[in-house]
């Protein structure tokens, strides 16, 4: 039968009796606290060792690549692959082969032939070692490889590093991960070494100790495990520099530590029957607190069930003179602010952009109304009523509209530009309300540069769909508006309105006529003049003005603004 507490008393009372055990175990933990510090140190040696396994790698690969950059560099080298002279190029790599016997060499002609080879029996061309496509292009190769520089199929992965000799050949060196290999950093580091393929798919080599059969407990971190008798700390590591064509190689480090675990466990066993006395108490004096604590919990609990309903309850506070008073009292403060942030949030909701109900919310939008400059861009297809008749499918239409306003929205959204509306195909964008920045004109001509971008990659993949591409027309102006909420009771929103707006809607009008894609005002052009390549294009009349407006074409953006 399955034991369950039932009540928060009885739960309080069990956590109450925990703590007593836990009180009991006191003296055994310090004990064993002590010993753990031992533990640790062995711990922090694991860490050591995978960065002592680093360096000793990055010094190997280090002389890998030094080998292989100077051989590339001799000139007599070049000369015996090009006269495909064997011995001559096997005596230069002899002498550095002296120094660092235990990487293997391979020489390759201009045409990926294999010249000569020492301490590895080498496939007959480049192309048969995976990896060296790229160098026969003048792009160094650094990896492991599978196998190595070895034809042997059951030769192990090697560190691989090959170089190009200009006009002649390549320089192949390899560093195989062996037992010798692997012998030779456990000398230096003293500990046990395991290689791993990619993906746990097989263990490549081990050193004569390394505790095979618990290999797939390793983790990145420290881990204690058991094997046999004996008890190791593994962690694995997967450097940078042992990554191949089928992912990173793993490094396996074992550290044994029977002997220190044996001290801390006869520690944990002892003084068992300590501070029996104090538990008792603990129990007495827990379920005294436990009664208090539960009803107290018990009256949030029923004012948060009201909660949940929607119905604004204060908690019946018991007089504590602690943290559960607070609790109760903190519990009634939230419910005053959850009343008062539901009833903003049923104003808010009459609006339609989520950035202006933020400003709202946190008091930075005047509601009745105040007076901005900002930056007005209007963009509007060119020529959507016949696209509308030549596509003759209501559902394509709508997801072409989606598909461009997608990408023209999320740029104006990057540039910090609001959305005010939407106007059939057209969208008029706002760069400066409700919160105004210095560059607001040049976010708002880079938007309409970026927009031209994205159009012609969408006018792209409608090529290839089979849909006419689009053309529209940006218009910008920057100017002052009255910014503020308008609408109905039933519905409102936020947006901007004034001469500014209809000018703004004029300039994207006249783009067409005009023949040019972004038309800015002389306005905005005095702002954005020193950022932007542009060209004048005419005065133009507005309805409601009396004087004409110059206008100019934004031909790009430039690099570095301009003094």
């Amino acid at each position: 039968m399955k034991f369950r507490l039932t009540s928060v008393r009885a739960k309080l009372t069990a956590l109450v009796a925990f703590s007593a055990i836990v009180l009991l175990a006191a003296l055994p933990v310090l004990a064993w606290t002590m010993d753990q510090q031992l533990v640790d140190q062995v711990h922090e040696r694991v860490p050591g060792a995978i960065r002592g396994f680093s360096m000793e790698l990055d010094e190997d690969l280090l002389d890998l690549k030094t080998i292989v950059e100077q051989l590339s560099s001799e000139a007599p080298l070049a000369v015996a692959l090009r006269a495909k002279a064997a011995r001559d190029v096997e005596a230069s790599g002899q002498i550095l082969h002296r120094a660092y016997p235990q990487i293997d060499l391979v020489f390759f002609d201009a045409m990926n032939r294999r010249i000569a080879e020492i301490e590895v029996n080498a496939p007959a061309t480049a192309q048969e070692i995976p990896g060296l496509e790229t160098v026969s292009a003048g792009k160094p190769f650094q990896g492991v490889v599978e196998h190595g520089c070895a034809v042997d199929p059951g030769a192990p992965p090697a560190f691989v590093f090959a170089k190009q000799v200009p006009d002649a050949g390549m320089v192949v060196a390899c560093l195989p991960l062996d037992a010798d290999y692997l012998n030779d950093v456990q000398r230096k580091l003293g500990v046990e070494l395991a290689f791993v393929r990619p993906g746990n798919s097989g263990l490549i080599g081990s050193t004569n100790r390394f505790p095979v059969e618990a290999i797939a407990q390793a983790t990145a971190t420290s881990t204690l495990v058991q094997s046999g008798k004996s008890e190791w700390a593994l962690a694995h590591v997967a450097p940078q520099a042992m990554t191949g064509q089928n992912g990173k190689y793993r490094v396996v480090i074992a550290l044994e530590v029977t002997d220190i675990r044996d001290v801390v466990r006869r520690n944990l066993l002892q003084a068992m029957a300590v501070l029996a006395a104090a538990t008792v108490i603990s129990l007495l004096l827990g379920a005294r607190l436990a009664s208090l604590m539960s009803r107290a919990l018990s009256r949030v609990n029923v004012a948060l069930v009201k909660l949940q309903k929607q119905e604004y309850a204060h908690v019946d506070m018991i007089h504590t003179g602690d943290e559960l008073e607070d609790l109760a009292i903190g519990f009634n403060t939230m419910v005053d602010g959850l009343q008062e942030r539901d009833k903003l949030r049923t104003t808010f909701g009459k609006y339609m952009t989520q950035t202006v109900i933020e400003h709202l919310m946190n008091g930075k939008v005047q509601l009745g109304g105040e007076t901005l400059t900002v930056t007005i861009l209007f963009s509007d297809i060119r020529g959507f009523t016949t696209i509308s008749e030549e596509m003759n499918d209501a559902q394509a239409l709508v997801a072409l509209l989606n598909e461009y306003f997608t990408e023209m929205v999320s740029i104006i959204i990057q540039e910090d530009g609001v959305v005010d509306k939407y106007i059939g195909d057209a969208i008029m964008a706002v760069f400066g309300a409700p919160v105004s920045k210095p560059d607001d004109a040049v976010r708002a001509v880079r938007a309409a540069m970026r927009m031209r971008l994205a159009l012609a990659e969408l006018n792209q993949r409608l090529v290839l769909r089979g849909v006419s591409p689009l053309r529209t027309g940006i218009g910008i102006h920057t100017g002052e508006v009255v910014a503020g909420n308008i609408g109905s009771e039933q519905r409102m929103e936020y947006t901007v309105i004034g001469d500014a707006v209809n000018l703004a809607s004029r300039l994207e009008t006249s783009t067409k006529e005009l023949q040019v894609d972004v038309l800015i005002s002389e306005d905005t052009y005095e702002l954005v003049k020193n950022t932007c390549e542009t060209r004048p294009i005419g005065q133009i009349t507005v309805k409601g003005r009396v004087e004409p407006v110059m206008t100019y074409a934004v031909r790009n953006l430039r690099l570095q603004p301009t003094k």
